[in-house]
């Protein structure tokens, strides 16, 4: 028989890290939270801003165009 005919087993690989030391736990949900709240604050402030320049722009043009308006009835007149 030939000696390299022998299948070598495979080796099993061990863990030598504790499994509880890798996980993010409780801190690790807790920053996610924290995380994901902050965003949406963010997102809403941001949403908020420019909500109000739109409407500051929208009240400029309506003030620009009575404004337009007057001059035209003036110089008719």
């Amino acid at each position: 028989m030939l000696p390299f005919a022998d299948p070598t087993p495979m080796p099993t690989p061990t863990s030598t890290v504790d499994p509880a030391l890798v996980t993010p736990g409780v801190v690790g949900f807790v920053a996610v939270v924290l995380l994901v709240v902050v965003v949406v604050l963010l997102i809403w402030d941001m949403n908020r801003r420019i909500r109000r320049v739109r409407y500051r722009s929208e009240v400029r043009e309506e003030l620009d165009a009575e404004e337009a308006a007057r001059e035209a009835g003036d110089q008719e007149d």
